[in-house]
C-alpha cells in the first residue's frame, strides 16, 4: 500500500494512475482503499491545536508504559507471524473476535507465560487495545491503518 500511495503521490496530470477503460477491479479496490486510508489519517485526531493538546499520547502513554508496551508490541509481531505467516505486520480482524473471553483468559493467567513464551498479561493488554478499538470505531473512529477487514486481501 505504501508504495502504490507513493506512486499516487508522484503522479502528475499528464499520466494518469490508470484509465477508465484499462483498469482492472483490483486497481480500482486499491485506489478506493488508497482514499479511504488518507481519509482515515486524517480524522484520527482533531483538527483544532488545542483540543489536540489534550491528547498527550507521548508524554500521557507512551512515556509512562514504555516497557509494557515494548511487550505488547513483541506479542502483536509474534502473533502475526504466527497467524500471517509472511505477510507485513497487521491486524486480520478476520481472525478472532472473541476479545473479551480471549482477555479474561489471559487475565486469568496474568504474571506467567503462555506456552509460545509470551506474557499472558501482554496478550490480555493487546486484547483490551483490540476491545476498546473496535468500540471507539463502532462510534466513529477510523479504522486502524494497520487493520485488515475480513473482506480485505490479505
Amino acid at each position: 500500500m505504501r508504495i502504490r500511495l507513493s506512486k499516487i503521490a508522484q503522479q502528475t496530470v499528464e499520466e494518469p494512475l490508470v484509465s477508465p477503460v484499462t483498469a482492472s477491479p483490483d486497481q480500482i479496490t486499491d485506489l478506493v482503499d488508497a482514499v479511504r486510508n488518507l481519509q482515515n489519517r486524517s480524522s484520527l485526531l482533531p483538527a483544532d491545536p488545542a483540543e489536540r493538546k489534550r491528547i498527550p499520547i507521548a508524554t500521557g502513554v507512551l512515556d509512562y508504559f514504555p516497557a509494557a508496551l515494548a511487550e505488547v508490541s513483541k506479542v502483536s509481531f509474534i502473533g502475526n507471524e504466527q497467524h500471517n505467516p509472511g505477510e507485513e505486520l497487521h491486524w486480520a480482524r478476520g481472525k478472532s473476535g472473541d476479545q473479551a473471553d480471549t482477555m479474561i483468559r489471559h487475565f486469568l493467567e496474568r504474571g506467567t507465560l503462555d506456552v509460545d513464551g509470551q506474557r499472558h498479561s501482554a496478550k490480555m493488554v493487546w486484547r483490551a487495545l483490540a476491545i476498546l478499538q473496535l468500540e471507539l470505531e463502532a462510534e466513529g473512529a477510523p479504522v486502524a491503518r494497520g487493520a485488515k477487514l475480513p473482506d480485505e486481501k490479505q
